[in-house]
């Protein structure tokens, strides 16, 4: 009896950090799209998400390092400077420029634009030498881009404002990728902890995402009756608890993907991203009203399925490859935050969980 309750245990944790996953992920997307509607300030809603997400960080590691009794890394300005700025301001910018998006856009055409990500993250591995070449990549391109093309082809809701800006926050997002993976990669930064990167993270996204905001939004922003020039107190609290509700949603959602990934795997998160914009353009369908032609579905399908594809052939290849960095130090002390800790008869019950896990493991942030 023990290993049926042992597997319905594992499973039933599986299904909760997956769902905890998909509040997130997909409350956040909601959240973007119904905040401009009626605030017009993405980069400083951006700005504010960045600003929360850097506090609750630092509580975090406050938290972990008291729990732990080990000092979090903090690295020298010179490390800070040329190793992690060029990652921070390329994640700032696919950030900014995503949610500038959805003041032209609908979510379900912001979704199946986003998922052309995976081909300037494939792109950029490849540039970077963290891919290797495979011709079966080839097949993932062109479903991928055809199923893009199709998705919003004669599309009835197509801006082509905001498309433009995806695209380029999907570019901006596959340097941005693939620069994380090489920062969370190097041993001597010491950055394999989600927390301690978005820690590291905030402060220099916030500087690179601060001239874009005062050259498009500061002066209205300054003049507006939102924030600076409010005439009654209520409106300007609405403003300030509904964007905080924002950079919640955004720590949550990188926090919710740390849990994840740590207590299952890499391929969990990825599978469960797939299902994610399934479950997202549904959901854009039925309560926003979104509109979308059986040829934009196809589409769709079609670009999940080079998803699909890409994902299987890294787990394949994955499988032929020692244990990753990453993977090494998932299982560290460091990593078992307080809800995270179990009971020491139950690690040894989930010793050989562990092992079979152990060829999913290696991290792929695609």
């Amino acid at each position: 009896m023990a290993f049926p309750v042992q597997f319905f245990c594992r499973g039933l944790r599986t299904v909760g950090l997956v769902l905890l996953y998909y509040v997130f992920s997909i409350g956040i997307t909601f959240y973007n799209k119904w905040l401009m509607k009626g605030f017009h300030y993405p980069l400083f809603m951006t700005l504010v998400h960045l600003t929360i997400i850097f506090c609750l960080s630092t509580l975090t590691r406050r938290a972990m390092q008291w729990w732990t009794g080990k000092p979090r890394i903090v690295l020298s300005w010179t490390d800070y400077i040329y190793k992690v700025a060029p990652t921070a301001l390329a994640t700032a910018l696919d950030i900014g420029l995503s949610n500038w998006s959805f003041l032209f856009i609908t979510i379900s055409l912001y979704t199946m634009t986003k998922s052309s990500a995976v081909l300037f993250i494939l792109f950029f591995s490849l540039a970077f030498k963290l891919e290797e070449p495979n011709p079966f990549l080839i097949l993932v391109v062109l479903l991928i881009s055809s199923g893009l093309f199709m998705c919003t082809y004669e599309s009835t809701q197509f801006n082509l404002e905001g498309f433009i800006l995806v695209l380029l926050a999907s570019f901006i997002g596959g340097i941005r990728w693939t620069l994380t993976q090489v920062l969370m990669q190097k041993a001597e930064l010491g950055l394999q902890n989600p927390i301690d990167a978005m820690y590291h993270l905030q402060p220099l996204m916030f500087l690179g995402l601060f001239p874009l905001f005062l050259y498009n939004e500061g002066l209205s922003l300054s003049t507006s009756e939102k924030l600076f020039r409010v005439t009654e107190l209520s409106p300007f609290l609405y403003s300030v608890i509904t964007l905080s509700v924002g950079g919640l949603l955004a720590y949550g959602l990188g926090f919710s993907e740390f849990l994840l990934v740590s207590r299952t795997s890499s391929l969990t998160l990825s599978i469960s991203g797939i299902f994610k914009e399934v479950c997202t353009l549904l959901l854009a369908a039925a309560v926003m009203g979104d509109k979308m032609s059986m040829l934009n579905w196809l589409g769709f399908a079609v670009c999940l399925c080079g998803i699909s594809l890409h994902v299987g052939l890294k787990t394949y290849y994955s499988k032929n490859k020692g244990p990753s960095l990453r993977q090494l130090n998932s299982k560290s002390p460091e990593l078992e935050l307080p809800l995270l800790r179990q009971k020491g008869d139950e690690r040894d019950d989930s010793a050989a969980e562990y092992n079979d896990e152990d060829e999913e493991q290696e991290i792929t942030l695609h």
